[in-house]
């Protein structure tokens, strides 16, 4: 299976999300010029199934998304999923002017100087973003990713009966959520951040256009823990208090202190990304961060971060110009965390 990104095709393709704490659904229908929700559905996995985005426990996690296609009647055959992590690379590079053809040919050599691993071991793909005549340079988009994690991925959706046909990187499928639910300013610079529950992908835009991506070795997981530590409440309470959610009056105060001791390590890791981006990409400030994944709701975040960041956070929407008539209670199970669903629905948009 090749690793394949930004190519539009034909086919609809249904989305899947492959998380470290639970895998999302969903099934996207064109019509007449408008996306209709056709499916949508999330399984938490059992601890462990996936540990840094290794998958480590094949069958629980075939399971789980065969319940979901047989429980949402999902027909459609073709999948894509998407990967991220330490085995996936992806720059922004400046390459010599050079035709299609030659560009094809010296890809390979061109990926040795900027992938750190053995080319051997990884599929690379790439993608020009434009040419700079005046420079004589191409800006491309150069990916690489394990051939190992691509495979397990795969094998995984091929255990359910379904076909992998597109293997995106998170970070993509990100824009392509916010590209079609936003329609930007071509100049605005936002920040994308899917904050899952073991890290975070920071994804920096200029209109629809990629500029910057990484990953942060941390998430929601961490409030989940410090809950439990020093609250010494087990993990179930824990995920709801993260909600504020049964929390006893006389506890609510304390919680909210362990929520915003978290908030305050999330905010100093994602300062830290954006300097760097400012500081070795784009000099250009940021007008806007959209927040989404699993603990995007958590309590006081996204305040927290609108006063330390000193610019408007917005939880982002994936499904704000997605048509869900018809779809009865497709949508029930989404409504108060539907940004859970944001890489599935980017990865749905795809076509095949």
């Amino acid at each position: 299976m090749a690793l394949r990104i930004l190519q539009p095709k034909a086919k609809n393709l249904v989305g899947i999300d492959i998380g470290s704490s639970a895998v999302k659904v969903v099934g996207l229908e064109k019509s007449n010029g408008k996306l209709l929700l056709k499916a949508i559905g999330r399984e938490v996995l059992p601890e462990d199934t996936i540990v840094d985005g290794a998958i480590m426990s094949k069958l629980p996690l075939a399971e789980s998304l065969n319940k979901i296609f047989t429980e949402q009647r999902i027909r459609n055959s073709r999948i894509a999923t998407s990967i991220s992590g330490h085995s996936v690379i992806v720059k922004k590079v400046a390459l010599p002017m050079l035709s299609s053809a030659e560009l094809e040919e010296s890809i390979q050599w061109e990926a040795e100087q900027y992938i750190p691993f053995d080319l051997a071991e990884v599929n690379v793909d790439y993608q020009v973003l434009r040419e700079v005549p005046d420079e004589q340079k191409l800006e491309v988009i150069l990916v690489a990713a394990k051939k190992e994690k691509i495979a397990d991925y795969c094998s995984v959706v091929s255990m359910t009966g379904k076909t992998p046909s597109v293997v995106d990187i998170d970070a993509f499928a990100l824009l392509n959520a916010y590209e079609v639910n936003y329609e930007p300013e071509e100049d605005s610079i936002v920040a994308l951040l899917n904050i899952g529950a073991s890290s975070m992908i920071m994804n920096i835009v200029r209109g629809t256009e990629f500029l910057f991506t990484r990953d942060i070795a941390t998430g929601g997981e961490q409030y989940t823990e410090f809950l439990q530590r020093d609250l010494g409440i087990d993990r179930d309470e824990a995920e709801e208090y993260k909600q504020m959610i049964d929390v006893p009056f006389e506890m609510e105060d304390q919680v909210r202190s362990v929520l915003r001791s978290v908030s305050e390590n999330m905010a100093l890791e994602i300062e830290k990304t954006l300097e760097y981006f400012k500081t070795t990409t784009y000099s250009k400030d940021i007008e806007s961060l959209y927040i989404c994944g699993g603990a995007s709701k958590t309590e006081g975040l996204q305040e927290y971060l609108s006063e330390t960041l000193q610019f408007p956070v917005e939880i982002l929407d994936p499904f704000r110009k997605v048509e869900v008539n018809g779809a009865g209670d497709l949508l029930d199970d989404a409504e108060h965390s539907g940004a859970d669903f944001a890489v599935a629905v980017g990865l749905a948009m795809r076509t095949e």
